[in-house]
């Protein structure tokens, strides 16, 4: 028996199975935008440091009751053009994955982004998991092209900035 014969051969039981009739899968054919639920007068126009990013935050995050956690697209002059809360945790927690934080900053075409979010105890020191999530949407951020400029922690009438910590 020659090569070729052997080949077709193996080929068999491959050319039989597309033979069998299966039912077709249905393709959702989708769209992707942002919707515009209200918006907000940012008298600063850019966010120049930490302390402008807290101040944006804070009109969120100061009265919340449960942990929340915020994304802030930025353009490339650091004005924001976005802001979703990504994440409404419980009284002492939030779960975070870089897919949720970056998906609105994607659809914004954010240059980069300021996350925060608030401790309902008004203790602004992070925690574990704070710094482990920072570290993972810097990583995250690197791979898609989009900066993770700061984490702030909002606090009652004071913050922390995860980037002046060193941590980022």
């Amino acid at each position: 028996m020659n090569l070729y014969n052997r080949f077709n051969q193996l080929q068999l039981p491959f050319t039989d199975a597309v033979k069998e009739k299966k039912p077709s899968k249905r393709v959702n054919i989708v769209s992707l935008k942002l919707v515009k639920e209200s918006s907000l007068l940012y008298k600063e126009r850019s966010v120049r440091s930490p302390e402008d990013g807290y101040k944006l935050l804070k009109q969120f995050l100061e009265d919340a009751d449960r942990e929340h956690f915020i994304v802030v697209s930025l353009d490339t002059k650091n004005q924001p053009v976005s802001i979703n809360i990504c994440h409404i945790g419980s009284l002492n927690a939030s779960i975070v994955h870089p897919r949720e934080v970056m998906k609105s900053a994607i659809l914004s075409n954010a240059a980069s982004i300021i996350v925060g979010h608030n401790h309902p105890s008004g203790r602004v020191e992070p925690s574990k998991e704070d710094i482990e999530v920072t570290k993972r949407l810097v990583e995250a951020g690197k791979i898609i092209g989009i900066d993770v400029l700061d984490h702030i922690i909002v606090g009652d009438e004071t913050y922390t900035s995860l980037k002046e910590k060193g941590y980022i």
